[in-house]
C-alpha cells in the first residue's frame, strides 16, 4: 500500500517538475481551453469571446 502511493507520488511530482521546466525554460504559459465543447462553433457560448454565438 504504502510502495502505491509513494509510486503515485513521485509520478505526480514528475509531472509538475517537467511542466515547471517546460515553463522556466522560455515555453509558452501554460493555459487552460475556453470551455470546452461548449465554444464548439456553431454553438452559443458564454464562457469566452472565441468560436459560438455569445
Amino acid at each position: 500500500m504504502m510502495e502505491t502511493f509513494l509510486l503515485a507520488f513521485g509520478l505526480m511530482l514528475l509531472s509538475v517538475l517537467g511542466l515547471a521546466l517546460g515553463v522556466i525554460f522560455g515555453r509558452a504559459p501554460l493555459k487552460g481551453s475556453c470551455g470546452g465543447l461548449a465554444c464548439a462553433t456553431g454553438l452559443s457560448c458564454s464562457g469566452c469571446r472565441k468560436g459560438g454565438k455569445s
